[in-house]
């Protein structure tokens, strides 16, 4: 008696010709969208036989040689076609594992035999019967304000990270249903709390390796976690590159006749001179008060300046104001 035909790449919405990119990317969107999990209890039934039948297209096309196997099939055989493989078929061995629990449909059995899952509904491997494998690398952000970047130091940070199921050993299976400690995930999450070392003239984008604190494996080693930094907003500062602008603000008679005031860097407040007839959106540099370079220099700091009109005048200033105004249009 023939078997039904899976077509495994309209599963995935995917063409014969996808990358392994591409099959990941719909592996992990589909799974998520259809997680037992997920569902209410009158969806449950129908998304756990789509949950079963999505993983087992991605088992066959993640691996490179269940595909290459399940290929030269050609595409004679159409979804719901009753499938009866030739014995001589291009020298593949097909064999029946009628009595194996192994969760999978009758077709991929009738190929590929009863063999468990080897890629989690992250897409991620698992340990194999070669040995453990390593654990997945794991990307986080790790948001800094750019005192903390400046400066380094340590940061403590709290982070929710995957590791393998214990129950199931991380193959999501248990019996001949999905986990029930991880729904089929082959994953649970858990909050871990870890002491960061910033280096000095962090930059935006840059990553911070952790060895050991990504995904866990089963008997294997820990992959790695990398941090990528981002910068919060500054309430004063732009970055640009190496160097930083801020605005600095001066009022009109410090404007005309020139000044001395203070500002604030990175190093600290420094005094700073405006020289006389500064209009709004002058520049000032400020040398070597900017972002650290790999060389061991530093960029520079740009003050915008920008006349601040006071708010309220006394009787007096009025009359200032009104006199300069006269003398400037008499």
């Amino acid at each position: 008696m023939g078997v039904k035909f899976q077509d495994y790449y309209e599963v995935l919405g995917l063409k014969r010709d996808a990358t392994d990119k591409e099959i990941k990317t719909a592996y992990r969107k589909l799974a998520r969208k259809y997680h037992p999990d997920l569902h209410s209890a009158e969806e449950k039934s129908m998304a756990e036989e789509k949950f079963k039948t999505i993983n087992e297209a991605h088992e066959v096309l993640s691996d490179p040689e269940k595909r290459a196997k399940y290929d030269r099939l050609g595409q004679n055989w159409q979804a719901g076609e009753d499938f009866r493989p030739h014995p001589d078929t291009d020298g593949m061995h097909f064999y029946s594992s009628a009595g194996a629990d192994s969760g999978f449909s009758d077709f991929f059995e009738t190929l590929f035999g009863g063999f468990r899952p080897g890629y989690d509904a992250f897409g991620g491997q698992r340990t194999s019967r070669s040995g453990p494998r390593r654990g997945q690398d794991v990307e986080a952000e790790l948001a800094l304000t750019l005192e903390e970047a400046f400066r380094g130091g340590e940061k403590t940070i709290q982070l929710n990270t995957r590791d393998y199921c214990e129950h199931c050993g991380g193959s999501g299976v248990s019996g001949d249903r999905y986990c029930p400690g991880c729904g089929g995930t082959g994953q649970k999450t858990s909050p871990k709390t870890l002491t960061v070392k910033i280096p000095a003239g962090t930059r935006d984008g840059m990553k911070i390796r952790l060895r050991g604190q990504g995904g866990g494996s089963t008997g294997g080693q820990s992959g790695d976690l990398y941090l990528k930094v981002t910068l919060l907003p500054h309430p004063l500062y732009t970055v640009k590159e190496d160097d930083l602008e801020a605005d600095l603000v001066i009022s009109p008679w410090q404007a005309v006749l020139g000044a001395k005031v203070s500002t604030a860097t990175l190093d600290g407040a420094v005094s700073v001179t405006v020289p006389p007839q500064s209009r709004t959106g002058k520049k000032l540099r400020l040398r070597s008060k900017g972002l650290p370079r790999k060389d061991g220099s530093r960029g520079d700091l740009y003050l915008n300046i920008v006349i601040d009109i006071p708010g309220q005048l006394t009787p007096e200033e009025t009359e200032l104001y009104r006199q300069l105004s006269q003398a400037k249009t008499g």
